[in-house]
């Protein structure tokens, strides 16, 4: 890993949290468009996550089955597959931007984002996306324990709630301070190197 080189890590940024649908994400519209500025100004070095549910909840170990029992509706037998993609105009910048599906609420799981990112030297990621209290913290809490710096950009990233979102920032921002900074879309643009 070489700190100087990064990545723009997006996070799940999809139909099925953007639409009216029982996970919808009524804050999504509030950071599309700082997300869209990073993603567009930079596509060859994003990479966006999608979260990806099972076909049924059997197909899933312990609590995830129990998740997905309570949320049949939102299974892939289920599902419009449509709902899956990014929001269009993200969608839209792959290539050259790429994308990892994911099954869990962190991207580390399997080892293949951080292999492909190893591959590129990416020593430092840009976190963005949805959700701050849930997916978002999941990566960054992976990204910490892999070894990268992150680069949270606050008003590019959402949640449900403002309890938690806030609650999510200030964990981050206190306790990480060493390997995660919080800042503005803007303050980041401003200085970042192509």
């Amino acid at each position: 890993m070489q700190p100087g080189r990064w990545a723009h890590l997006c996070i799940d940024m999809q139909r099925m949290f953007a639409e009216d649908t029982p996970w919808k994400v009524a804050w999504m519209p509030k950071v599309a468009d700082e997300i869209a500025e990073v993603a567009s100004r930079y596509p060859e070095r994003t990479v966006f996550t999608r979260f990806i549910p099972p076909s049924s909840p059997d197909e899933l170990p312990g609590a995830w089955r129990a998740y997905y029992e309570k949320w049949p509706m939102m299974t892939r037998s289920r599902v419009n597959p449509e709902l899956l993609d990014l929001v269009p105009t993200l969608k839209a910048l792959v290539p050259p931007a790429r994308v990892f599906d994911k099954v869990t609420y962190s991207p580390w799981v399997d080892g293949r984002l951080h292999s492909a990112l190893l591959h590129h030297e990416i020593g430092t990621l840009v976190l963005t996306g949805g959700e701050t209290d849930v997916c978002v913290l999941a990566a960054a809490l992976g990204a910490i324990d892999l070894g990268y710096k992150v680069i949270l950009l606050k008003d590019a990233v959402c949640s449900t709630t403002n309890e938690s979102h806030d609650a999510a920032l200030e964990l981050l921002r206190m306790r990480f301070s060493v390997q995660l900074e919080v800042v503005q879309t803007e303050q980041w643009l401003s200085s970042a190197t192509p």
